[in-house]
């Protein structure tokens, strides 16, 4: 057995890509142009159809997922994607953990939890999948935009009326978070996250709500 003690920078990979996919394994994401018919949004389309399209065009095979009261139509709209696999998973951070080990063996990887409690409980694998450069999409489902400046309490919250919280926390643990909350400019703001979290960036995270 070699017991020799090298120094520890010269084992470095050269690219200083630790914890990143292989190089022969990057991801592109196709930003929709003006003729790319099937990346926009039409007039018989929802934005949980487009959600799904869009993974799959990034190189999403494979969902992990807990469902709660805000994802549930979401998560039906993930379901009917032909190219799409949910994973239910325990909780929620074996959801995180499991999209972050997808991403090291296939380039990208994506969950689903619900606001707050699923949020914050599926945040240490999201962090460790950006200390890590790991393409991971986060998507978080969120209370009825219409629930937004009412003052209300809503279940699962942290007891207070400001729903930002969660937002506020994935700040800084990702490359890029959007909340989607118009369908005017939901596929820009699902296409640039997607684009940011496969463009040799890290984890990024988006907050739906309709």
């Amino acid at each position: 057995m070699d017991t020799s003690i090298v120094d520890v920078n010269s084992q470095w990979p050269a690219n200083n890509d630790v914890g990143c996919p292989p190089s022969n394994k990057s991801v592109a994401c196709p930003l929709p142009s003006e003729h790319a018919g099937v990346a926009h949004m039409g007039s018989a389309s929802t934005l949980g159809r487009h959600l799904a399209r869009r993974l799959v065009e990034v190189g999403v095979g494979d969902v992990f997922s807990v469902p709660g009261d805000f994802n549930l139509t979401l998560l039906d709209h993930l379901l009917a994607e032909p190219g799409l696999n949910l994973v239910g998973c325990c909780n929620e951070l074996n959801a995180g953990y499991a999209a972050d080990g997808y991403a090291r063996s296939r380039g990208v990887g994506a969950c689903v939890v619900t606001f707050t409690v699923g949020g914050l409980s599926v945040i240490n694998a999201i962090a460790g999948a950006y200390s890590e450069n790991l393409p991971v999409i986060c998507i978080v489902g969120g209370p009825n935009s219409n629930d937004y400046g009412t003052n209300r309490i809503l279940h699962h919250t942290i007891g207070v009326p400001d729903f930002s919280q969660e937002y506020r926390c994935f700040q800084t643990v990702t490359c890029a978070q959007v909340i989607v909350n118009h369908l005017e400019d939901a596929q820009e703001l699902i296409d640039l996250c997607d684009f940011h979290c496969t463009d040799g960036e890290q984890a990024c995270v988006y907050q739906h709500q309709l």
